[in-house]
């Protein structure tokens, strides 16, 4: 198990959901937490529900799609609390696309949230980190990742390319002493997932999905994917040859 790294951790997304819970997870370990949105009185709530734990939580309001305000938080929160030692881009949208109704607009909306704003976050960071030779990033993707879903036209390929970037970049950081990781949850309930209007196997709360979060940032490897069941069984679908794949896909399309 990686020792834990002092310092302070930035995570986007952190009003609601999955960020919300990992945040406040990370305060009762006792971290200073830098926690981003778009959302001030989201974030100015999430701050009062940590008092009393042994760490904090700092709001710090911004936009993942504008990469000078990405680059101004980071500057900040060196300015303010010194080197940053881990970052965990979790800034997600989701909206639900398929044939009928494929837009390009949805595409890109989906794209510069939850590809483009995890990659302004790694533009912000990596140089520091690179050139101290320490830190961490995580980066949560998605299993829809793995291969594309009915219904899922916009957000299975920008999370299939987040994991893609996070793989690319993995060597080069693991050479220089940064710990890249990625995260793909399975359905977990938050905000986004309530737009769905099909059963989602194996649903799990934002607070477990924090706990198996919390657990894979303890370690070096590179993916921390959960439930790990219905993680398997989507790791089976993406060796699955086309015609038994769409054979599946075809099951899961709404009437």
């Amino acid at each position: 198990m990686a020792p834990q790294t002092p310092g302070p951790v930035w995570i986007t997304g952190a009003s609601t959901g999955i960020g919300r819970a990992v945040a406040l997870g990370l305060a009762r370990q006792g971290r200073l937490v830098i926690g981003s949105a778009r959302g001030n009185l989201d974030l100015a709530t999430l701050a009062e529900v940590a008092r009393g734990l042994p760490g904090r939580i700092v709001p710090l309001q911004l936009d993942v799609t504008d990469p000078g305000a990405m680059a101004a938080a980071l500057a900040k929160i060196e300015a303010e609390h010194g080197p940053l030692a881990q970052a965990i881009f979790n800034a997600g949208s989701h909206i639900p696309m398929g044939a009928a109704d494929f837009r390009v607009d949805k595409l890109q909306k989906l794209i510069a949230v939850n590809l483009m704003g995890a990659a302004h976050g790694l533009e912000a960071v990596l140089p520091g980190m690179l050139a101290r030779g320490a830190g961490r990033i995580a980066v949560v993707a998605s299993v829809a990742g793995y291969r594309g879903l009915p219904s899922a036209a916009a957000y299975s390929p920008s999370k299939a390319a987040a994991i893609a970037m996070c793989e690319a970049l993995r060597p080069e950081c693991a050479a220089k002493g940064v710990v890249l990781q990625v995260i793909n949850p399975g359905f977990v309930e938050t905000p986004l997932t309530a737009k769905n209007d099909f059963p989602m196997p194996m649903l799990i709360s934002a607070e477990k999905a924090a706990d198996y979060i919390l657990a894979g940032l303890e370690s070096d490897r590179f993916e921390i994917a959960f439930p790990r069941r219905f993680a398997f069984a989507m790791k089976l679908l993406r060796v699955l040859p086309y015609p038994l794949f769409f054979a599946v896909t075809r099951k899961l399309l709404r009437n």
